[in-house]
């Protein structure tokens, strides 16, 4: 699997464009906003994209799925569970980003998504928000706002439980491989292994 990352926005949400080598089709996760410089780049590679996908329902993963879909005309795949948080995105900037279409599909736990000769597992990670999702390749994790490099994401917006956060991270993320790299909704790629090591939130007790 191949790799583009941008980051986007007035958040600086990380948009990630992940794609088959071979075939050269392949998937946008969490198109946060900049639909347009999105596609330029999309097209500047050559890529084929076969879904859209939100790793959760905040205006700052969701913001260009408009934008993508009417000139990609492919699904957009969220967790049923965020519906809620979707089509009410919060924030207070939520009024300078327009309503988004609805998800063409719901994706949860054990979830394949297919492109080219590659694969995504999606996993079930609430806490952020009720329908939070990683997806797990082989060597790598895309967590959305899960997990951060020395942090966790926060739980004081509506539906998030940070018991629930913590839980998902030691019984989801900490179960990975050491050597899978963490590639999260804001900031700096990391690792499970050095964020089982160093992480100040990952030894706190859920109980």
């Amino acid at each position: 699997m191949n790799l583009k990352t941008l980051t986007v926005g007035m958040f600086s949400t990380n948009c990630y464009l992940a794609f088959c080598p071979d075939t050269r089709e392949g998937v946008v996760i969490d198109p946060g906003a900049d639909g347009k410089r999105i596609f330029e780049v999309l097209r500047e590679l050559g890529l084929k994209i076969k879904y859209i996908i939100n790793t959760h329902g905040h205006v700052d993963h969701i913001g260009a799925n408009g934008k993508l879909k009417e000139v990609l005309k492919v699904p957009i795949l969220l967790c049923k569970k965020d519906l809620e948080i979707y089509n009410n995105p919060g924030f207070a900037f939520s009024f300078a980003f327009r309503k988004q279409p609805g998800p063409d599909d719901f994706i949860s736990d054990g979830d394949r998504i297919d492109f080219g000769r590659c694969f995504l597992s999606v996993i079930n990670t609430p806490g952020h928000t009720p329908g939070g999702i990683c997806l797990v390749e082989n060597s790598a994790v895309f967590c959305g706002d899960t997990l951060f490099a020395g942090s966790v994401g926060r739980t004081d917006l509506a539906g998030g439980s940070h018991s629930a956060l913590i839980k998902s991270i030691h019984e989801k993320l900490m179960t990975l491989s050491t050597n899978t790299v963490v590639y999260p909704g804001h900031g700096p790629v990391t690792t499970i292994g050095a964020e089982a090591k160093s992480n100040p939130f990952i030894n706190i007790s859920y109980d």
